[in-house]
């Protein structure tokens, strides 16, 4: 299956001179359509998507709902939403749509007549008004009754139809309160008082249910005084309804000092009994989230981590059977077949995950050596067929663990994300986002049905016992069924990204890439820029970013190269692991070790002519650098960690710090550098060694990393005599994201790093 409009593209592309294109400039990035959240018709014929679009003048993004057929054909405004609004979500008989709006002055829930047949939305008509606003909107199987998340003061009397509306007026003179006092001091009595970019205050989190019939609200969670469910970065709701409507799983964390904890679990609700309890039913010490029913019932599946206090532990798959209230791990002792041929364990990140409507399948994305492709899992036997696929037996009793990978491994580049199980013309397909280094987000649809199983599908189970035989594989192209920024792509010169291996020290294989600039001249020798992720467990791979975007840093004529040390993900538990209490160690020399190996196999790069640039743990390892090798013209450290003992006490996720430098400073007060973590692996105590010129940036809001980390090292710096800068945000977090900001930003960044490498210097 292959979409006209894409190949025509492809082809428009082929055809084009390589020197009619350009390199990326800043406006060109801001200019891009940003895809946002996406929603697929319950009969697959729909898919509905919001696109943001930024104005760097008004230094603001605006997000529009568009509605296509994924067969094909034009994209259209979903009129019915206004800009701003969220969340929207197909009800399962495609009839309606719910959504989230603040164009009542306040948040939410709104509902809309869907016509399945002409696409068109119409008698859009606000659904709640409660006082604390409403979010994350879920409509019930049933279409009965909606479940939505409010941040509530706990102790004010929990909103139900039979509270005579205490419960909104208690809510609402509190807010009232704090609006109108001239006093904006707070008081703290525990710890998480504030989180990522602000203050957490006196409300939690609570789950509600909205009756459809009469209007009527009540608190799921009444009284509680966690969040529910807590805080994630990755946005999925925290919350599942059954099939059948009559129950509900979350995910709480139920601990006394969240400050300190990633124990978040899964509870179910009987949604049938007003007087119910939730009860637990996850059993890891670890966090578990993204609760999941399989369509038929029978499974609730979530993505847990079995360890207390890491939150970059391996995320299973935790798959519970509701019928016999057993619990399963089904890919703790899955093989799957890697490119050599070989058999190996399975020991990546379940990232996200869908069920097949048959519910004898789940999909899942899962980080693995630069890329996200997706693979299967088949709770049930697969019929032995010698022509399409290896069937492994294994002992009755026993999950079959079978992985079907759609994409040869380093083949169909980049990262998918945000995937819908589609049912179309009576066919089971995969709909989800795909991006590229060189192409931000789109919607794209993969046929697991056109898959040919015998060049493509690998079947394995528990069992390691029999090895594989005539397995082959071929590459795998989705069909793009989006294209919001194809014309302007077609102008620029996005050099695709490429990737080395190389040994580190310790003999361990590490992956780096490299882009190289546009109009690239192999005659020529280029300036690098060294670039540093953060985490440190996360990843460099073929994706697009706007805050630290590869391609722009590599338009001005740079060489830009990445290396994945100890602590990335997508390389095995072990290999995450290998950061924790050795920041300055492997990681650091593991980058030195892939900056050595590309210098000596890519000759075009000038090795006296290279920046290094990090944020996060990207920035304290920029720091770390600066007291550890001269080797760079400059460096650029953004949002970083300068002294481990000072960041302790300021930031606010302390699981974070109490793992990564095993305990609190005071664990190790008398004991010698070399035994205290905090100051072994402390870029303050080698500030004497400070030579490099360095680029500052530090945000007031950023609350992980407080903006006291950045003015520590210039003060280091400048006192040192070392050439250097700050850029200061009043108004910014971790990320910086206000158009304005952003481009003051990269021409800051750029500037400084033009200073130092071009080659006057």
């Amino acid at each position: 299956m292959k979409s006209l409009l894409f190949a025509f593209v492809l082809a428009a592309a082929a055809l084009a001179p390589a020197q009619s294109k350009r390199p990326m400039t800043f406006e060109d990035m801001m200019a891009m359509k940003r895809l946002g959240e996406t929603a697929v018709s319950p009969d697959g014929v729909w898919l509905a998507y919001s696109v943001s679009t930024v104005s760097i003048e008004a230094n603001k993004s605006t997000s529009q709902w568009y509605l296509q057929k994924i067969s094909g054909g034009e994209a259209a405004k979903l009129t019915e939403l206004q800009p701003g609004d969220s969340g929207l979500q197909f009800s399962s008989d495609g009839k309606q749509i719910l959504f989230e709006s603040s164009r009542g002055g306040s948040q939410q829930i709104w509902q809309a007549t869907f016509d399945p047949a002409t696409g068109a939305a119409s008698n859009a008509k606000q659904l709640t008004k409660i006082p604390t606003e409403a979010d994350n909107a879920r409509w019930s199987p049933d279409g009965k009754f909606i479940v939505f998340t409010s941040s509530v003061y706990p102790d004010c009397p929990a909103i139900s139809p039979a509270d005579g509306g205490a419960g909104d007026s208690c809510n609402s003179a509190k807010d009232k309160a704090a609006a109108d006092s001239k006093v904006k001091a707070q008081i703290f009595t525990e710890l998480l008082y504030r989180h990522w970019n602000h203050f957490t205050g006196e409300k939690r989190s609570h789950l509600f249910e909205l009756s459809i019939d009469n209007g009527q609200i009540r608190d799921l969670t009444p009284n509680d005084t966690h969040d529910v469910p807590p805080f994630s970065l990755g946005g999925d709701g925290g919350f599942a309804i059954s099939p059948d409507s009559k129950e509900l799983a979350f995910t709480e964390n139920p601990d006394e000092v969240p400050a300190t904890s990633t124990s978040a679990q899964i509870y179910i609700l009987d949604l049938t009994n007003p007087s119910a309890k939730p009860k637990k039913i996850s059993t890891s010490a670890g966090g578990n989230f993204s609760p999941a029913y399989s369509p038929d019932g029978k499974y609730l599946a979530w993505r847990s981590q079995a360890r207390a206090g890491y939150e970059s532990d391996k995320f299973r798959l935790a798959l519970y059977d509701r019928i016999e209230r057993t619990l399963e791990y089904p890919l703790s002792s899955a093989v799957v077949f890697e490119p050599g041929p070989k058999l190996a364990n399975f020991d990546r990140w379940v990232d996200e995950f869908v069920w097949r409507d048959d519910s004898k399948l789940i999909y899942f994305t899962s980080g693995f050596k630069g890329e996200a492709p997706i693979q299967s899992l088949s709770l049930e036997p697969i019929p032995h067929d010698a022509d399409s696929a290896l069937h492994i037996p294994v002992a009755d009793g026993n999950l079959r663990a079978i992985h079907r990978q759609l994409s040869r491994y380093g083949k169909m580049r980049g990262e998918w994300s945000g995937i819908h199980g589609v049912i179309a013309n009576g066919r089971f397909r995969l709909l989800g986002t795909l991006m590229r280094v060189d192409m931000p987000s789109e919607v794209v649809l993969a046929d697991p049905l056109e898959i040919d199983d015998s060049s493509q599908t690998v079947i394995l189970t528990l069992d390691n016992s029999a090895p594989p035989k005539n397995i082959t594989q071929q590459e795998y192209q989705p069909v793009i069924v989006t294209h919001l920024n194809d014309a302007l792509l077609a102008q620029l010169d996005l050099p695709k990204l490429e990737n080395f291996w190389f040994p580190a020290k310790d003999g361990t294989k590490v992956q780096g890439f490299l882009i190289r600039p546009p109009n690239f001249d192999p005659a020529k020798k280029y300036p690098v820029k060294f670039l540093i992720h953060g985490g440190p467990q996360g990843a460099w791979g073929d994706a697009w970013s706007y805050r630290w975007n590869a391609e722009l840093f590599a338009a001005n004529g740079y060489v830009v190269v990445m290396i994945n040390p100890r602590g990335s993900t997508g390389y095995g538990q072990a290999f995450v692991d290998g950061v924790n209490g050795d920041w300055g160690g492997k990681p650091f020399t593991d980058l030195m070790t892939g900056l050595d190996y590309a210098e000596q196999h890519y000759p075009f790069i000038d090795k006296s002519r290279e920046c290094a640039l990090g944020a996060s743990y990207g920035g304290y390892m920029a720091n770390w650098i600066l007291g550890h090798t001269n080797r760079f013209k400059c460096i650029v450290t953004h949002d970083g960690m300068f002294n481990p003992e000072s960041a302790f006490g300021s930031t606010e996720e302390l699981w974070f710090n109490t793992w990564e430098f095993k305990g609190a400073p005071w664990d190790y007060y008398g004991k010698p550098d070399s035994e205290n973590p905090f100051r072994k692996w402390s870029p303050a105590l080698s500030a004497k060694n400070f030579k490099t010129p360095t680029l500052v940036i530090h945000s007031q809001l950023d609350y992980r990393l407080d903006v006291s980390e950045g003015y520590q090292l210039f003060t280091a710096l400048q006192l040192q005599h070392v050439p250097s800068k700050m850029l200061y945000f009043p108004d910014e977090s971790h990320w910086v994201q206000k158009p304005q900001n952003s481009r003051l930003w990269y021409k800051t960044v750029n500037d400084w790093v033009d200073q130092w490498t071009k080659d006057s210097h």
